[in-house]
C-alpha cells in the first residue's frame, strides 16, 4: 500500500522533474531555458503594445522574436537524445 509520503514524492516528481527528464534535461537547465523564452516573449509583447500605440515603432520585433524562438525550440528538439519524445511546441 502506498503511503502519503510516496504519493507526495510522486507528485513532486511529476511537477518538478518528470517533464525535464523526459526531454533529457535537468530541472535547472529546463528552468533557465523557459525563463529566457519567457523574457523574450514578454519583451515581444511589450513591443506589440507600443506598436499598437505608435505603428511606426517595432514593426517587425514580435514577428522576428516568434520566428527566432520557434527555430530555437526546433533546434533543441532535433539535438535532443530522444527528439520523438518532445512535443511539437515545448518550453
Amino acid at each position: 500500500m502506498a503511503t502519503n509520503r510516496d504519493s507526495t514524492a510522486g507528485l513532486a516528481s511529476r511537477l518538478f522533474t518528470g517533464h525535464p527528464q523526459a526531454l533529457g534535461m535537468t530541472w535547472t537547465s529546463h528552468g533557465l531555458g523557459a525563463a529566457r523564452i519567457a523574457g523574450e516573449l514578454i519583451g515581444a509583447g511589450c513591443a506589440c503594445l507600443i506598436h499598437a500605440i505608435v505603428p511606426g515603432w517595432f514593426t517587425e520585433t514580435a514577428g522576428r522574436t516568434v520566428v527566432r524562438l520557434h527555430d530555437h525550440m526546433q533546434q533543441r528538439k532535433a539535438g535532443a537524445a530522444k527528439p520523438g519524445d518532445w512535443p511539437d511546441y515545448e518550453i
